[in-house]
């Protein structure tokens, strides 16, 4: 027989996922051909693949509806079911997740979509889509897109030709591009046609690209090298652009995103509300201005000049007088305008005194090579580390031990003729070498001083300290902060993310933010490094002022930011226990600042070890007296630990001595933990050094603690008498239950041996039973053997009985007939006598046979009847 098939039930067919009034068009039967018909028709299509039973695709139809009723009348919005087995969406697409969110730009695309599933931020996308270059038509729009802190790609484009310049397509495909590899966007993309507004950008032919950087050099796409192709053009943006500020958007799944991101460094989370339609950003502003500021290193005034847009850029302020400055500035000083510096500090001269020389060291150039606005050279770090090694090897120069005057020195570059370094030194007091002090502190005599070695240039085309140019230049007004260029002045350079507090709290409440705030700002350090974490003060305003004094804090060498620990969020009730429960923000107060002997268990929720010896640790507190020893215990799973004090092993026990904390004692790890040798451990430890005499107030203190050891020792014997006692009571007890129990083992064992004769009884009466059983049962198996043997016989005979009955009816029914036949043969008598004498003859012959038959049957019948 055929193998049964196997019975599946079919799909249900699928329904409508969107409403049939909405402006989403709803293929819930994964028509994708239909899909693409409809797109051969619109310029700006986004699909939306979703499957009915995901819940996140459920979640965001709400998100998909309310964009597609404020762009329906210029974005086509359609949904492919992508689960449905019988459409083609599913048997042409593999997506790994859903919903999926791809857009078309007429014949580019598609575009996928890999952000927030959030209304504001798929609209925000769904716009870029749709406007991927900005129109830049003056100067202050110009200053507003470079301004922005994010890149900023500029192509300038002579629209004289019909229907568009070349290379105009190739530009706006780079953007486009741009969007598909970077779905957060943050590469801006303009195009200026005013060639007098090119000209501030240093773009003059038609066709140029201009990328910019606030922090480094800014860039002109090289024609000459690489191909003017759209994908080139948005490589080279990529590879190029600058950031200062990176949003981080995790997408709420296993990731490693910000692993990766904080292992590059120390980073500064700030998590703000965030609306990206919102036209303008105030407070995205300010955290800009404190970012530029952080990064700007090497930037020249005149390139300051440029960021800061200040009103009507078009004035004629912004036309004359600051390009004169800076024309006037670049022409006049021979000295590069984007020098690299590097700080240095030499050592104490002399043990006496309390003072150090701050030098600051930098790279520059003669007038032999003059820098244009945009090509500006790159800082080398071989030639920093050149100018380093000419600066120790002349360091004696600047011997001074309390010097009032700043020294400049120049050294000629041993690689170029045309470079060389300078180094401006200065005494200044210890307690001033921190970031935290301002730029008066360090510098405040304007008076310079030149040695007589090296190069020796015009005092006044020279600038001996990078941040003091103000009192050597105070013409360009130059407004500069104390963080001006600290990420170049320490090794602790900070990663600045941008979090949006709407969609990512939850990793703010995680690093410390309060739950009961309204107002979701925050800022932390997290330096994954050192496994420590700052949290910015919320009871402080997020402005400017409070994020640069918060990452001067952190950046200076030993840092006045406390680190913040995580604590245990259970609720600690007021009662007074036996062993003392310390967390995080306890820590301090119970260890450190107490005035006893305290014995500190780590220990954690699931080691089954450490939960076994809190008994022990219960006799303890209770036999040490609590006016000097506090037995304690912390959850190390729950609260964070100074680093000194971490461990990485469970249970781990310490001591810490009364006036003497920080000789912490850790209890030894071979000894097994017991109530005698934590005793012995705690009290060899707690004992105080007698190298000093013992005065009177010593000796009876000494004496009071004796008396307090005695009445407590002494309390404790008495507790252990009432134990004894209530033993003997106990014991006696048990006494009299095992005598008890005795005799009734006893009566037991009786019955135990009556109940084995009984059984040896009945188990003989069995066996006699089942001999009788078995002869009776032979008897009667041979008397049914006879019985069988009569039945057979008897059935033999009742045979033979009915065939002699059939042969006695044969016999009858033959003589009646014979009878018949002799009485004719009488009537005749005129036979002849021959005739007479044979049937005579015949007559006597059947008379005789007939005799013969009766006898036999005579004779079977009576042996028949004897058979009966």
């Amino acid at each position: 027989c055929s193998r049964a098939k196997d019975v599946t039930m079919p799909a249900k067919l699928p329904v409508n996922f969107f409403s049939t009034r909405s402006a989403v068009i709803d293929l819930f039967r994964g028509q994708l051909d239909y899909a693409d018909q409809l797109r051969q028709d619109s310029e700006i299509v986004l699909y939306f693949f979703y499957a009915p039973w995901c819940g996140q695709s459920i979640a965001a139809r709400g998100e998909i509806e309310h964009v597609a009723s404020r762009l329906s009348d210029q974005v086509l919005f359609v949904a492919v079911n992508c689960w449905w087995n019988q459409g083609k969406c599913r048997k042409q697409k593999h997506f790994f997740y859903f919903p999926v969110i791809h857009l078309y730009h007429q014949s580019f695309g598609p575009i996928e979509y890999k952000g927030p599933m959030s209304a504001v931020y798929i609209e925000k996308f769904v716009r870029r889509v749709m406007t991927p270059l900005l129109y830049i038509s003056s100067r202050s729009k110009l200053l507003d897109f470079l301004s922005n802190y994010e890149p900023g790609v500029v192509g300038f484009f002579e629209f004289n030709a019909s229907p568009q310049p070349p290379g105009y397509l190739t530009f706006f495909t780079s953007a486009l591009h741009s969007l598909k590899k970077d779905y957060l966007g943050t590469i801006r993309f303009g195009v200026v046609t005013d060639k007098r507004v090119a000209e501030e950008i240093s773009l003059v032919h038609s066709g140029s690209v201009y990328l910019h950087r606030h922090a480094n050099t800014s860039l002109i796409y090289p024609k000459d090298i690489m191909n003017f192709t759209a994908e080139n053009i948005c490589k080279w943006a990529l590879e190029n652009r600058e950031m200062l500020i990176r949003w981080l958007r995790p997408h709420g799944g296993k990731s490693l995103l910000l692993n990766n991101e904080l292992k590059k460094g120390p980073a500064l989370l700030i998590f703000i509300p965030y609306n990206p339609l919102a036209e303008i950003h105030p407070l995205l502003d300010e955290i800009t201005k404190v970012a530029l500021e952080y990064h700007k290193c090497n930037k020249s005034q005149a390139a300051e000049a440029d960021l800061q847009h200040a009103g009507d850029s078009d004035s004629p302020a912004f036309d004359s007088s600051v390009t004169d400055a800076q024309l006037q500035f670049s022409e006049t000083f021979p000295i590069a305008k984007y020098p690299c510096c590097n700080t240095v500090v030499l050592p104490q001269w002399h043990s006496i005194s309390r003072t150090h020389n701050v030098c600051e060291l930098c790279v520059n150039q003669t007038l032999g090579v003059k820098p244009n606005k945009v090509h500006v050279p790159h800082c080398n770090f071989l030639e920093i580390e050149a100018a380093l090694d000419s600066f120790y090897l002349q360091e004696h120069t600047f011997f001074q031990v309390i010097s009032n005057t700043i020294e400049c020195s120049n050294f000629l570059s041993f690689y170029s003729p045309f470079s060389y370094y300078t180094a401006c030194c200065r005494t200044v007091n210890r307690h001033f070498l921190s970031f935290m002090s301002s730029e008066k502190t360090i510098f405040q005599t304007p008076k310079v001083a030149f040695s007589s070695h090296g190069k020796k240039d015009n005092t006044q085309f020279s600038i001996p300290h990078i941040e003091d140019r103000n009192c050597f230049i105070p013409d360009l007004n130059i407004s500069s902060t104390n963080i001006t260029g600290l990420s170049c002045r320490t090794n602790k350079t900070l990663n600045l993310y941008l979090l949006d507090s709407n969609l990512f709290w939850i990793y703010a409440e995680r690093l410390g933010a309060s739950r009961s705030t309204h107002l979701k700002e925050f800022a932390a350090i997290v330096d994954l490094k050192e496994e420590v974490h700052y949290v910015l003060d919320q009871n402080q305003s997020l402005v400017g002022p409070t994020l640069e004094n918060f990452i001067k804090n952190f950046s200076v060498l030993y840092s006045p930011l406390k680190r913040h620990l995580v604590d245990d969020p259970s609720v600690h009730s007021a009662e007074e226990h036996v062993v003392t429960e310390v967390t995080t923000s306890t820590f301090q107060q119970t260890v450190f600042l107490s005035a006893k002997n305290v014995l500190l268990l780590y220990y954690a929720q699931w080691c089954g070890f450490c939960a076994s010896l809190n008994h022990i640790f219960i006799q303890l507190a209770r036999l040490l007296p609590p006016d000097s020893f506090t037995v304690a215990r912390i959850d190390v799973t729950r609260n964070d630990l100074p680093w000194e004090f971490m461990t990485d092993r469970l249970p781990t026990i310490l001591f810490f001595p009364h006036q003497r904390k920080e000789q912490s004692v850790k209890f030894p790890e071979d000894f097994s933990v017991n109530l005698p040798n934590l005793l012995k451990f705690v009290l060899h430890h707690s004992s105080l050094s007698s190298s000093e005499p013992c005065t009177k107030e010593c000796l009876h203190k000494e004496s009071v603690l004796q008396q307090g050891h005695i009445s407590h020792l002494e309390r404790e014997i008495q507790k252990l008498r009432s134990e004894i006692s209530a033993l003997h009571q106990a014991h006696d007890q048990l006494e009299a239950q095992l005598s008890e129990a005795r005799r009734e083992e006893q009566r037991l064992q009786q019955q135990k041996h009556t109940l084995e004769k009984q059984h040896k009884t009945l188990q003989l009466h069995s066996e006699q039973l089942q001999a009788t059983y078995d002869q009776k049962n032979q008897e009667l198996l041979e008397m049914a053997e006879k019985l069988q043997e009569l039945a057979d016989a008897s059935e033999n005979l009742l045979k033979e009985n009915a065939l002699l009955r059939i042969l006695v009816a044969s016999r009858g029914g033959k003589l009646q007939s014979k009878d018949e036949i002799e009485e004719p043969l009488q009537s005749e008598q005129t036979l002849p006598e021959d005739n007479d004498i044979s049937l005579s003859t015949a007559t006597a012959a059947l008379e005789e046979k007939r005799i013969d038959n009766i006898d036999t049957i005579e004779t079977e019948d009576s042996s028949g009847n004897r058979t009966e």
